[in-house]
């Protein structure tokens, strides 16, 4: 924290300027995507909403795919920031691995746009690869740790924690994309009116952690 309190002092007028600019674009292009998604974004749009020419966004952006990925990276340390929120809850580990599981999809359900974006940055792009830098490996670093408390507990069995770390983020990338890409999730056959969003998260979470433990 020191380290980043020097940075601030040491920054120049100049620098403070374009770093508020460069929020405030990410702001407005966020408040665009929220609603309208990648193809409600514009580099004259988001110069209007904030007040600049084309040209200045440009200065802080090369292009909507570098924007982009400044989105997505905010958008995973919200996700990042609901994961640590239901681990500082405590209790067993199948317990806070369920509660996990269940703020992962609740932030997808409240983002759609930026939780498919994530995946899938741009329709003129290729999907994007993760750096080791990025907060969406702090999150998956976090799930083979819970992965690895449940072995050492041995509630868990045994096995290569981060293979069963990305059978798990599979299993809940799918259900997450359904109930994004899917208005009537989980209805629409004839019979299934009764069947509620909640009781299929919590049955899901429930599968996902019987699979793993002995």
């Amino acid at each position: 924290m020191a380290a980043e309190a020097s940075t601030d002092v040491d920054d120049t007028p100049a620098d403070r300027r374009r770093r508020k600019v460069r929020e405030a674009i990410i702001d407005a292009a966020e408040t665009i995507f929220a609603t309208d998604g990648e193809e409600g974004i514009s580099m004259r749009r988001l110069a209007e909403a904030i007040d600049y020419s084309p040209a200045a966004i440009y200065k802080y952006f090369a292009s909507k795919d570098d924007l982009f990925t400044a989105i997505r990276e905010m958008f995973f340390e919200r996700l990042m920031a609901r994961i640590n929120e239901a681990m500082e809850e405590g209790g067993g580990t199948a317990q806070l691995c369920a509660r996990c599981m269940r703020a992962y999809i609740e932030t997808g359900m409240e983002e759609p746009n930026h939780y498919m974006m994530a995946f899938a940055p741009s329709v003129t792009a290729k999907p994007h690869l993760h750096e080791e830098k990025e907060v969406a490996f702090e999150a998956e670093a976090a799930l083979v740790e819970m992965i690895q408390q449940g072995q050492a507990e041995g509630n868990f069995r045994a096995g290569d924690p981060r293979v069963f770390a990305k059978s798990v983020w599979a299993s809940l990338h799918g259900l997450t994309q359904l109930i994004v890409c899917l208005d009537e999730f989980p209805n629409g056959i004839p019979g299934s009116e009764h069947v509620t969003l909640d009781s299929v998260i919590d049955v899901h979470a429930d599968m996902i952690i019987r699979g793993l433990m002995n």
